[in-house]
């Protein structure tokens, strides 16, 4: 029988810089491996291509790696780093025989139990960093908002407009991307209008969706510049489909924004949420006070609230008008027109059975 070699580890914790005179609870670690035998073919295979495997365990453990050869060093809280460096460990045994792939280390990371490591304090400010600048929540529901984006991949924002629940998922797919955490960005909307539809639109299909999905072109030009935007949809790294073009597609390595959620059907929330991939994030926003499907039809984003919630890896942030970061009148608007909807018994929500 031959000898297989394991991976040596060697683990060098040291704390974490201490901001007070309270007690150390927690610890940052540092941890040295070095993967044997040094192959320089099974260590192109565990770093992936443009490093996205190692990438892909930064992004979801909340670490830092950095690869010489065959020597890994993995930085961050310490549970997470020594959690990175065994599934680091299994995956250079399995290189010997197979070819990892993007779904090959989801897996590792499933099978680890491995949660994102994103477990700041509630009170921690929560920053998005962009190329012009930083973007961040403004008070709790916008930052828990941010920070169930991090931590999750299937995400909710229901809420009135103003709220920035479509502003931040826009900064968190830009950020995504510029860290090489996905491919891709894709942009989705119903093609439901009030009053109006699609087909008497000139132009193609881009051509009829786009002015509805202006609000999320407006914040891309606005994180990184009106000619950069222009060029990756050209490139098709921004991608711009009607819900309808979702079905029978899988979207990996994507970070997906779903616009407009109340108008969806239920049918079409759930092949929605069935196209999510590996490596993939999506964030679905709505506001189910404004639903434009045809009367008697249930909204899917209403539906979608009482089948998914509690469900684990799936997070829901509801914003009301104490959120909203526009003009003051428009928070006094939208508490008007609720109270007037209770006093009527009821609101426009779709469902009229």
């Amino acid at each position: 029988m031959r000898h297989v070699q394991r991976p040596s580890l060697e683990f060098h914790a040291i704390p974490a810089p201490q901001l007070s005179v309270q007690p150390q609870t927690d610890l940052a670690a540092v941890y040295d491996i070095r993967l044997e035998p040094a192959d320089n073919a099974r260590l192109a295979n565990i770093c992936g291509p443009f490093d996205q495997h190692l990438k892909q365990l930064e992004r979801r453990l909340g670490v830092d790696i950095v690869s010489r050869g065959n020597s890994f060093q993995v930085s961050g809280p310490s549970d997470a780093a020594r959690a990175a460096g065994e599934i680091l460990r299994r995956m250079y045994m399995e290189t010997e025989s197979e070819t990892l792939t993007a779904e090959r280390v989801h897996l590792y990371l499933h099978d680890a139990g491995v949660a994102d490591a994103l477990d700041n304090d509630v009170d921690d400010e929560v920053v998005v960093k962009v190329r012009r600048g930083h973007v961040r929540g403004r008070g709790a529901n916008q930052s828990q908002y941010l920070r169930n984006i991090f931590r999750h991949d299937i995400n909710f924002g229901v809420g009135p407009a103003g709220t920035g629940k479509t502003y931040l998922a826009v900064a968190c797919a830009v950020e995504a991307y510029e860290k090489e955490s996905v491919r891709r960005v894709v942009l989705v909307r119903p093609a439901v209008e009030a009053g109006e539809r699609l087909g008497f639109l000139p132009g193609d299909m881009a051509q009829k969706v786009d002015p509805y999905l202006r609000p999320l072109y407006d914040a891309l030009q606005e994180m990184l510049g009106f000619e950069r935007v222009a060029k990756l949809i050209e490139r098709n790294v921004i991608e711009v489909a009607p819900l309808a073009y979702m079905r029978g597609r899988t979207l990996n390595e994507s970070f997906i924004i779903l616009d407009e959620a109340q108008n969806t059907s239920v049918e079409q929330m759930k092949m929605f949420l069935s196209r999510i991939g590996f490596s993939s994030t999506a964030v679905i926003t709505g506001d189910i006070t404004q639903i434009d499907l045809p009367r008697g039809q249930r909204s899917g984003l209403r539906h979608v609230i009482d089948v998914l919630r509690g469900v684990e890896g799936i997070s829901f942030t509801f914003f009301d008008s104490k959120d909203v970061v526009r003009h003051p009148l428009v928070a006094r608007i939208l508490d008007a027109y609720e109270a007037h909807e209770e006093r009527e018994g009821g609101g426009r929500d779709g469902q009229r059975e």
